[in-house]
């Protein structure tokens, strides 16, 4: 898959996990290695989603080390989630149209 498409899925993927459970980048990056992301992919994104109002983040305390830092979506980001859906179903059901040959 080229980054370019892979860039939309990925912060598609991210909203959708931290919807199911506040997340820290570390967790986010194992649930979605088969994407073939790294940190040098999330660590931005969850940075641009935080700054456009769609993430908040929550330091905890950890066992060993430094805090780790978790996120969860603000109702923006709920609100956001919810149109990529909505845009990730209608853009996938219009490309099966047209592999399936149902639109020429």
């Amino acid at each position: 898959m080229n980054a370019q498409m892979k860039k939309g899925v990925v912060e598609l993927c991210i909203l959708k996990l931290i919807e199911e459970k506040k997340s820290s980048a570390f967790e986010i990056l194992s649930k979605i290695k088969t994407l073939e992301v790294n940190e040098n992919t999330i660590y931005p994104i969850l940075r641009r989603l935080k700054s456009d109002g769609f993430l908040f983040q929550e330091k905890s305390q950890s066992d060993v080390g430094a805090p780790r830092k978790y996120y969860g979506l603000t109702e923006e980001g709920k609100r956001e989630l919810e149109l990529k859906i909505h845009e990730w179903y209608a853009l996938v059901n219009h490309v099966n149209l047209i592999m399936e040959g149902k639109i020429s």
